[in-house]
């Protein structure tokens, strides 16, 4: 996990959810002109002032969070990754507390996804036109037909710019890495082919996807001792592996409970779906995190 180790995770005064992670449409429009109205000629004393410019609408400030909300679950995590794996009490309590305390519940730690959840809708979009049209007419509509009958990692490589661009921050780094791993993750599932892409095995992309979103987010903010702590390599895989399918359990019990609520996924639904899937996987987590601290 190449964000796991990127810096050694945000400060406790960070909003719950920074204000960077909003929308582009909460920037604000242009100030309007200053230009005298028509036919008022701009040095006529007897010509009303034009109005100063209108400040430009900008989000608020988010107010600062606790500054010691990643503590203890950065501590329990940090213990769960010095026992090997071993220490599954202290797993739950790290997960637990990240979504509760950390995050301020399962809701917030789905908008702190960022853009995962774009990169996430993207993919589940694509995923369902090829279905609906064919692997050839998605591709087309993205002006890649190129890749048509390509292999499907070389396809999914070739839309990595599309399903996550600009990977110059955190966020975004996040995003791209959970997309190649994902990528990665393909061929030892066994799916090889776009064009005969069943149901279900859409739902396992978009499921390994958010998994490694889910797990990157969480190793970028209380997991920097993932990797460091063991002394032993295998230790430190062994130690990865059971984060990674911890969190995979959760995802799936979302996804499968939003799949039966939303049988059809429609492109115009996609972006709600996605959504969804994030902040019940957050929850389950939760819930998964109290049931192995309570053990």
């Amino acid at each position: 996990m190449g964000t796991s180790t990127a810096y050694d995770g945000p400060g406790g005064g960070t909003p719950l959810v920074p204000s960077w992670l909003g929308s582009d449409d909460d920037a604000g429009g242009p100030a309007p002109s200053a230009i005298p109205p028509t036919g008022a000629p701009a040095d006529d004393p007897a010509s009303p002032a034009p109005l100063p410019p209108a400040p430009p609408v900008r989000p608020a400030i988010p107010t600062p969070a606790d500054s010691s909300r990643f503590t203890a679950p950065r501590s329990n995590f940090t213990r769960f990754a010095h026992s090997g794996g071993g220490d599954r009490a202290s797993l739950g309590r790290a997960v637990s507390g990240y979504v509760s305390k950390s995050s301020g519940g399962a809701r917030q730690a789905a908008q702190r996804m960022g853009a995962s959840r774009g990169s996430g809708a993207r993919l589940l979009g694509f995923l369902a036109d090829v279905q609906a049209r064919g692997a050839t007419e998605a591709l087309r509509s993205l002006d890649l037909e190129g890749l048509a009958g390509r292999p499907i990692d070389e396809v999914f490589m070739g839309l990595a710019d599309y399903i996550c661009p600009n990977a110059g921050t955190v966020d975004e780094g996040i995003a791209r890495e959970a997309f190649i791993e994902t990528i990665v993750d393909l061929s030892t599932l066994g799916v090889t082919d776009l064009d005969t892409l069943s149901s279900d095995q859409m739902q396992t992309v978009f499921e390994l996807y958010a998994t490694h979103a889910i797990e990157a987010r969480l190793c970028n903010d209380i997991g920097t001792k993932l990797v460091t702590a063991p002394a032993d390599p295998q230790v430190a895989l062994r130690v990865q592996s059971q984060l990674r399918d911890f969190i995979r359990n959760g995802v799936s019990d979302a996804l499968t409970a939003a799949r039966a609520e939303t049988p059809n996924l429609t492109q115009d639904r996609v972006h709600a779906f996605v959504d969804t899937v994030y902040e019940r996987a957050f929850g389950i987590l939760q819930a998964l995190g109290d049931a192995e601290a309570d053990q």
